[in-house]
């Protein structure tokens, strides 16, 4: 049996072939499948909207659609993804995004110049600890994207924000939820 596993994640290509490395070695172990194909859509400025794993099963019953659709589940994907190919459609996930959109265009240049982005992301990671981490990015033409995923969209959110308002690098910023 063939399904796809849409995902509602914005994962970079490197970023989803971890997630189906992972899967890949479940599927082998168990002995009820494989991981055959993947793949990134983006909308027209680049940025990724949602990809997909394409799956094997070596079997078509129930029993192997409902414990991989726990398993799934069990392995910390986002909310609203969707296991298809069989009908009807079974969404899975358990995790809530956050998209953080850095200003890369209308702060001062000595803001560039000063700060740094991968502090923003330690700083973040520190003040979202055992609720969410950041899983993948997209740097754009005007916006560096940071996707996190975790428990609770509000408390990351929440959590990240006294951060935001102190740091010079994310002023002008925006936050999404995205799962």
């Amino acid at each position: 049996m063939d399904l796809t596993l849409k995902l509602n994640a914005r994962f970079q290509p490197k970023h989803r072939h971890e997630l189906e490395d992972v899967l890949q070695e479940i599927l082998e172990k168990e002995q009820l499948g494989e991981v055959t194909g993947g793949g990134t859509a983006q909308n027209s400025d680049g940025e990724i909207i949602y990809c997909d794993i394409e799956i094997h099963l070596t079997s078509d019953k129930q029993d192997s659609i409902k414990w991989l659709s726990g398993l799934l589940n069990s392995m910390g994907i986002p909310k609203g993804s969707v296991l298809q190919g069989i009908q009807p459609e079974i969404e899975v996930g358990t995790l809530e995004g956050l998209a953080y959109y850095s200003n890369g265009s209308d702060l001062p240049e000595e803001v560039y110049k000063t700060c740094d982005i991968n502090y923003v992301i330690e700083q973040m990671e520190l003040a979202m600890e055992e609720i969410g981490r950041m899983y993948s990015y997209w740097e754009g033409p005007a916006h560096t994207a940071l996707y996190f995923y975790g428990s609770s969209f509000v408390e990351m959110k929440k959590r990240i924000e006294p951060f935001i308002a102190a740091y010079p690098l994310c002023k002008k910023s925006r936050i999404e939820q995205i799962a």
